[in-house]
């Protein structure tokens, strides 16, 4: 029953009579259906679509948190306060929480807010609580290795801020976009790509088979063919950024794929539900 720290987390307090509608006007997911208790992916996107920043977001006593890379807060405080104009929202940091994450069903303090991880069940709860009130009895490894395995996808991590597009980084595959709701910022384009089918690229698990995994960036090739990068690794497991089309190519003609000089098999989320080249488990 693991609990982690995770130090590299911090909270964005939006509060304000405006917050709901606020949020909902600009980021990839649904604010207004968003239930007490759930922690919900969800991100801020350039006017071409492009993810800025990720987060998960919650609901608290008067708002909402955000909880982000501690290393994009500010770059994100300061970018909603350019979207706030003349809403009724406050925007801040907020340093006096620390967050955590639990799962297999660990128990924590009765004052610990917790919250489940709307991405999936697997990932269990985001813990929010006081800083330096809490005691975890995992590593902050341990929990992106559990990540990793899931085949869940981390900005900064797995992608570059701005480089990719919310159906590259699975964003539609684990509730991070709503493709009901009103207008949001890059929400024309992200509309089109689902509707059109045209997502090529997703970052997919992949397995090293016979030797250590390469770091993150190394281009992932089969013959004459690039595949796509590698993103975080933990052991023998990690996530790659993958044209879906040129990997159905090498599985077609049986060409191993390669990272790094490493033979790696590369596998569908047990979660996803678009096409697979030929419907294949694992490739390689």
């Amino acid at each position: 029953m693991p609990i982690a720290l995770l130090p590299d987390r911090t909270v964005v307090a939006v509060s304000g009579s405006d917050a709901l509608p606020f949020l909902q006007g600009i980021l990839t997911c649904n604010v207004e259906t968003l239930p007490e208790g759930e922690a919900r992916l969800g991100a801020l996107l350039t006017p071409q679509g492009k993810i800025q920043f990720d987060f998960l977001v919650s609901r608290s006593d008067d708002g909402f948190r955000l909880d982000v890379a501690a290393e994009r807060v500010a770059d994100l405080v300061k970018r909603l306060g350019l979207y706030r104009l003349r809403a009724k929202v406050t925007v801040a940091a907020d340093p006096t929480l620390g967050v955590a994450t639990a799962w297999d069903g660990a128990e924590t303090a009765a004052e610990t807010v917790r919250v489940r991880d709307g991405r999936l069940p697997a990932l269990g709860e985001r813990l929010y609580f006081a800083e330096g009130a809490f005691s975890a009895d995992a590593t902050e490894d341990a929990y992106h290795a559990h990540r990793i395995g899931l085949g869940v996808p981390e900005g900064g991590r797995d992608f570059a801020f701005g480089d990719a597009f919310p159906h590259e980084a699975l964003m539609d595959q684990l509730g991070g976009v709503d493709f009901k709701k009103g207008c949001y910022v890059g929400q024309e384009v992200v509309s089109r790509m689902q509707h059109r089918g045209t997502a090529r690229t997703r970052i997919l698990p992949i397995v090293y088979r016979d030797g250590p995994a390469p770091e993150p960036g190394t281009e992932v090739i089969a013959g004459a063919r690039s595949l796509g990068v590698t993103g975080s690794a933990a052991g023998d497991r990690g996530l790659a950024t993958i044209r879906l089309d040129r990997l159905g190519d090498a599985l077609a003609i049986g060409e191993p794929v390669r990272a790094g000089g490493t033979i790696a098999a590369v596998a569908k989320p047990e979660f996803a539900r678009f096409a697979f080249p030929t419907d294949t488990a694992v490739a390689g």
